[in-house]
């Protein structure tokens, strides 16, 4: 295969531009791979996505509430508010 099919009647996608330019005509090959390398370590900026806390392992849990008394009292202090 020579590359991703496109389907007739349509044109491929033009190539993206570059995003680095090498204006050194004397960079050898292990410099730019070096600075390609140190360039794509930084990564893309955007944080990490949070994942959700747990309501059973939420730090607020552990403080402690007011006492339920009466009927389910002892149910409902079991589960998570």
């Amino acid at each position: 295969m020579s590359g991703p099919e496109v389907p007739e009647g349509t044109a491929p996608a033009a190539p993206a531009a570059p995003v680095l330019r090498v204006v050194n005509p004397d960079a050898t090959p292990e410099e730019i791979a070096a600075l390609v390398a140190v360039l794509s370590s930084l990564g893309t900026g955007a944080p990490a996505p949070k994942r959700p806390v747990s309501a059973w392992s939420a730090p607020e849990r552990a403080a402690r509430r007011a006492l339920s008394p009466g009927l389910g009292g002892w149910r409902a202090s079991g589960l998570p508010r």
